[in-house]
């Protein structure tokens, strides 16, 4: 069976395992927890079980890389209502289109996706917002051009929900930007960008997506002085 694994850097588990490598010719070597009979629903969840998951439960497991694996039958397998329990497989190919810039790209499609959930006049701050999370994904914005973003959609983040939404907004936020210098950036970028697609029917979706586009949020001391290239473009009622 082929199947699908996320993994951190390198192919490793959070348990601190790490999966031999496939090469450009071949696939990484078998992999396999000792035992016998038959696979129940009470390892599924355990270490003596390894974990994958199908096409459709992707987004469930996101980690810094993405491999297809192949999966012994023979050995035991039992299928969860999302992952999938195993003994024996083996790494077949990375998946290489799963990457920064597309986690990015697919985060501002989310973004996009629940903007007429936002207030009519918030709108044009927001998307504005995401074309240049758009272009930062490209490598094509520049410093000035994402300070003034996140400033900006800080802005309207506070005139949309108040003091107890912005609070929300900038953790998660705050948690896509250390996420994004790290290999785990996929996480936040599944946090933020997964909530805003499913939540498109709730208010919360706003914010979620918000958050996923304001990756470089600045600091609080940083805020005065980011925010005066608005004031002098007219739109200090953004950044009041």
């Amino acid at each position: 069976m082929i199947a699908y694994k996320f993994t951190g850097p390198a192919a490793a588990t959070r348990g601190g395992f790490r999966w031999p490598l496939p090469t450009a010719d071949a696939p990484g070597e078998w992999e396999e927890i000792p035992g016998e009979g038959t696979l129940t629903t009470s390892v599924l969840c355990s270490s003596r079980v390894f974990h994958a998951c199908d096409a459709g439960h992707l987004l469930d497991w996101v980690n810094a890389e993405l491999y297809e694996i192949e999966i012994d039958e023979s050995r035991g397998m039992i299928v969860g209502p999302d992952k999938i329990g195993f003994r024996r497989g083996r790494l077949l190919r990375r998946v290489e289109t799963w990457n920064d810039r597309n986690l990015r790209l697919f985060a501002c499609d989310c973004a996009e996706d629940v903007l007429p959930f936002a207030r009519p006049q918030d709108r044009p701050v927001l998307e504005a917002t995401i074309a240049v999370a758009r272009r930062y994904a490209e490598g094509l914005a520049t410093e000035e051009e994402r300070a003034a973003a996140g400033a900006a959609a800080r802005a309207a983040a506070w005139a949309a929900a108040g003091a107890a939404a912005w609070a929300a907004a900038r953790a998660a936020a705050w948690a896509a930007a250390w996420a994004a210098a790290r290999d785990a950036a996929r996480d936040a970028a599944r946090d933020a960008a997964w909530d805003a697609a499913r939540a498109a029917a709730r208010d919360a979706a706003r914010d979620a997506a918000w958050a996923i586009v304001v990756r470089d949020l600045i600091t609080e001391a940083q805020y005065a002085t980011l925010t005066q290239p608005f004031r002098d473009a007219g739109l200090g009622e953004w950044v009041a």
